[in-house]
């Protein structure tokens, strides 16, 4: 098979160079034939185009091995006047050996292929052309802020950006090849013209004929070869028709043709009333029409049954309910329904659809991803999402549920999806914010997709932006999902490849409660946990001298303090923020211990200018696109980061060592003073 298509090529030029015998030229028609017929079929049951991407290539070998036929069939005509069976029959038997029915078909069968399919099939494939090649940025543009959000893994993002690419190379290249059905219809009406002429010319010449002979003999052969090369090259453009204005589905083209012309019982049934209608017109053929008339109303019947039969289904399930209301009663059901999600999401009803397991952005495959991705970076198992509906809920609104506690909500408008951009005002639609980074948007009907791309914005879909806002909350809300059976389930995969450090930790120096308590302090200052070896070894060692949860906190953030530096670093430079030596003596001398930890005992009108100042200094930071974190010495870390957070949300406080520990170059961008703020 890897030998056929190269071998093939060889052939066709073999083919135009060396005389062929007749039988040959009629087994080659045939195959053009055949193989003609088959790219039609297999153009019509691909589901989506790129499933057929090498039609490209085979149109052009298809359309190369017949102009070598025409070639060699040609010299067959005018050398001995006989080209075949093949060629015989379609110029006498087809044509009724009549010259003027021969060149009215040939014609009729050009005018269609040119003018009609061949054009509109070049301009769909230019403008499908330049359409994908014009959405690629936007198309990119997306896949990069579902890899961003954590909606797609980075495989999946390497497979949809060698889609795109995919796609932009085939309906390039199909605007390409619809030249050449062009090309090969004009070559057919030459081909045939200088059959004819230089036909009547060796006729009359070289075999001694009259006009009227020679006429009749070479003009029904070159219009037996036009029509042998003509049918095969209507296979392949309406083929190159087919392949360019498919649609996006998942069903080939007769099952979607079947079912969407099917899918509306009232047009069949008028369509057939109006074709028994016209068979009572004067001088109409009456069986025809009501035969058709009568099938059409057939069908819309049976159409009618289906859908009573769907209804009869639907009533018999909720009459079975109805009869055995306590069979959803029974205690363990309302244990079941009792019991507190850790994580729950609500729907009103007109966001049902969302949960769609038929599509690629169904709610609970992309659910599934995101605790995948969870998993990977910050090192928790995140708990099933419970899914429900609700009536009580406003209609295009998503609640978002914490231990049962409603933690935040937001709209996801049905038909719509959010353009988030600068230039927004000449696209319709509803302004609205971003949930998760507070991003101006609007949400613009789904069909104004592309033309939101065109405007340089960023298009989301209304799954991603629940799935966003979803993976947003988890990440803040951490250390309340971290439950103690997470806990134990990390502690025995840990177990399975380390034991020793299990064993040397739990329970012989920490219970699982007390570590449990040590995980939930790292996440709550966002903090992966990921290496949880190297955890468990520094909490081993830290344990034996004290097991207050403050300093284990800190035993554990000194083991993996290169992981902590290294998510706040950029480009290899972590920028961070002093405090000014006087006044963190003056904070150190203020740190008091109680039984939540550490605490900052100051007057509390210089802890509010210094929080002032670290705020701004931080916020101009923030303008230039840059992160900051706020150092300090190691016993003031814990205390500082409890004030400052307070005040300011997803502050960063590291200690000392932990940043000079993580071999990142360090770059000073401010001093915080309690009454001003310096800048490096």
């Amino acid at each position: 098979m890897k030998l056929g298509v190269p071998l093939g090529v060889v052939g066709i030029i073999v083919l135009l160079v060396v005389p062929m015998p007749a039988a040959v030229i009629d087994l080659l028609i045939v195959i053009n034939i055949a193989l003609g017929l088959v790219t039609l079929l297999t153009a019509m049951y691909v589901q989506k185009p790129l499933d057929f991407s090498v039609f490209p290539s085979i149109l052009l070998v298809l359309t190369l091995f017949r102009l070598g036929l025409s070639v060699a069939s040609t010299r067959l005509v005018l050398r001995d006047g006989y080209a075949g069976e093949v060629i015989d029959a379609f110029g006498h038997f087809v044509v009724g050996g009549s010259l003027i029915i021969g060149l009215v078909i040939f014609f009729i069968l050009v005018v269609v292929q040119f003018i009609v399919i061949t054009n509109g099939a070049g301009r769909v494939a230019e403008v499908g052309a330049r359409f994908t090649l014009d959405a690629m940025p936007g198309k990119q543009m997306a896949i990069d802020a579902d890899l961003n959000a954590g909606l797609i893994s980075d495989v999946e993002a390497k497979r949809r950006r060698a889609e795109v690419a995919q796609e932009a190379d085939f309906y390039g290249a199909m605007d390409g090849a619809s030249k050449f059905v062009k090309g090969d219809a004009i070559a057919g009406i030459v081909i045939t013209i200088i059959n004819l002429v230089g036909g009547i010319a060796m006729g009359m010449t070289a075999r001694g004929m009259d006009f009227g002979a020679a006429m009749e003999t070479y003009s029904l052969l070159s219009i037996g070869d036009g029509l042998t090369s003509q049918i095969p090259a209507l296979l392949m453009s309406v083929a190159t028709g087919i392949i360019v204005t498919r649609g996006s589905t998942d069903e080939d083209l007769g099952t979607a043709a079947s079912k969407q012309l099917g899918q509306s019982r009232n047009a069949l049934s008028i369509a057939g009333a109006a074709a028994i209608t016209l068979a009572l017109f004067p001088n109409m053929p009456k069986i025809p029409f009501v035969l058709v008339g009568a099938l059409l109303i057939l069908a819309a019947q049976q159409i009618k049954a289906r859908e009573r039969r769907e209804e009869e289904a639907k009533v018999l399930e909720a009459a079975v309910a109805t009869a055995n209301p306590t069979s959803t009663d029974t205690p363990e059901k309302l244990i079941e329904d009792m019991r507190m999600s850790a994580l729950e999401i609500m729907l009103s009803t007109d966001l049902v659809d969302l949960v769609n397991t038929s599509s690629d952005d169904d709610l609970l495959a992309r659910i599934r991803g995101l605790r995948r991705k969870i998993a990977f970076d910050i090192g928790i198992v995140v708990p099933p999402v419970r899914t429900r509906d609700s009536v009580e809920l406003p209609q295009s609104t998503y609640v978002l549920k914490i231990s049962g506690v409603e933690v935040a909500r937001g709209e996801l408008p049905r038909g719509r999806v959010l353009a988030l951009g600068d230039d927004l005002d000449t696209l319709p639609g509803t302004a609205t914010s971003e949930p998760v980074f507070g991003l101006q948007g609007k949400w613009v009907p789904a069909e104004m997709r592309f033309a939101a791309e065109m405007t340089g914005a960023t298009v989301v879909d209304r799954v991603s932006v629940l799935i966003t806002h979803l993976s947003s909350l988890i990440s803040q809300n951490a250390s309340r999902l971290l439950s103690r059976e997470d806990v134990r389930l990390l502690t025995e995969g840990l177990k399975a490849v380390n034991p020793s450090v299990v064993d040397e930790l739990i329970p012989s120096v920490l219970t699982l409660g007390e570590v449990q308590r040590v995980l939930c302090g790292l996440l709550q200052e966002q903090v992966p946990i990921r290496d949880i070896a190297r955890i468990y070894e520094s909490l081993s060692l830290k344990a034996k001298q004290t097991t207050n949860p403050e300093q284990l906190i800190e035993a554990a953030r000194m083991a993996i303090a290169p992981a902590i530096t290294a998510r706040h670093a950029r480009d290899g430079i972590i920028r961070v923020l002093t405090i000014d030596p006087v006044f963190e003596q003056q904070l150190l001398e203020g740190l008091r211990q109680g039984e939540e930890g550490s605490q900052i005992l100051l007057d509390p009108s210089r802890l509010e200018m210094f929080l002032r100042s670290y705020a701004a200094l931080r916020s101009k930071a923030e303008e230039t696109g840059q992160t900051v974190v706020l150092v300090c010495a190691p016993a003031l870390r814990p205390a500082l980061y409890r004030t400052v957070s307070l005040q300011v949300p997803h502050a960063v406080v590291m200690s000392y060592p932990e940043v000079t520990g993580a071999g990142i170059r360090i770059e000073t961008v401010g001093v915080v003073r309690e009454s001003e703020t310096i800048a490096a």
